[in-house]
């Protein structure tokens, strides 16, 4: 299996908003898994003025982005969103009777108000497959329970190619916030910290050989590990 890293937006966050501090570019990834494409998270989408007019987003066509990869967007057999922010769900809507793989917790509350847009959540035809904790979305493909960010927020450990990749998503917000077991500055973590530590733990625990980010395109790698091929990431 191999990871790609997917471009599909760039947002200007009103400076209005209390965690404004630039732009911020949103990653989705893509794994290339024998049984199907799986994707994790889908980006921002189109149509909602109150998100278009506070965050001012660049749209990446994730279809485009996706055949930049060698494959079509029809490939992709199951979605895992990290989180059900308006940035990480965006387009599930083309992709009508797919799985979507998400947190019983995190569904709950996505249709409490200001929380994203509904209907990018249950639009036609999803098919949302919602975990009470861990899962197993494929072989070699698993889902982790991190909240933290978000009260349902997950994370993916793929046995890839070149070694144990994470998408970490936002349980940490840069490599160096990894590294340093925290957060970020840049995130916005809704959980008590002793709860978003221990899901740091968790994923810290799992020695993987890089890390990705939602909102990074710079991974992070283990500093003990031997060189050598590692799992792949591109834009």
């Amino acid at each position: 299996m191999q990871v790609r890293r997917l471009h599909l937006a760039t947002t200007h966050p009103d400076p209005s908003l209390p965690w404004a501090d630039g732009d911020v570019e949103v990653y989705a990834y893509l794994i290339e898994h024998p049984d199907g494409l799986i994707l994790v998270d889908t980006g921002v989408g189109e149509g909602n003025e109150f998100i278009d007019a506070l965050y001012r987003p660049e749209h990446h066509g994730l279809p485009e982005m996706i055949a930049n990869t060698g494959h079509r967007i029809d490939d992709v057999e199951a979605i895992v969103n990290s989180h059900l922010h308006f940035d990480h769900c965006g387009n599930n809507r083309l992709f009508p009777g797919v799985p979507i793989f998400v947190q019983r917790r995190e569904y709950e509350v996505a249709h409490e108000p200001y929380y994203t847009d509904p209907d990018w959540v249950d639009f036609p035809g999803a098919n949302i497959k919602q975990l009470d904790g861990d899962g197993t979305v494929a072989s070699g493909v698993q889902v982790l329970s991190t909240p933290g960010h978000t009260p349902g927020h997950q994370s993916v450990v793929v046995e890839a190619d070149g070694g144990r990749m994470l998408i970490a998503a936002q349980a940490a917000y840069t490599p160096a916030d990894f590294a340093a077991h925290q957060v970020g500055a840049r995130n916005t973590p809704t959980e008590d910290e002793a709860t978003w530590r221990r899901s740091l733990q968790r994923l810290h625990a799992m020695h993987p050989k890089a890390v990705c980010f939602s909102h990074e395109p710079t991974e992070w790698r283990n500093p003990g590990d031997i060189p050598g091929p590692v799992a792949t990431a591109s834009d």
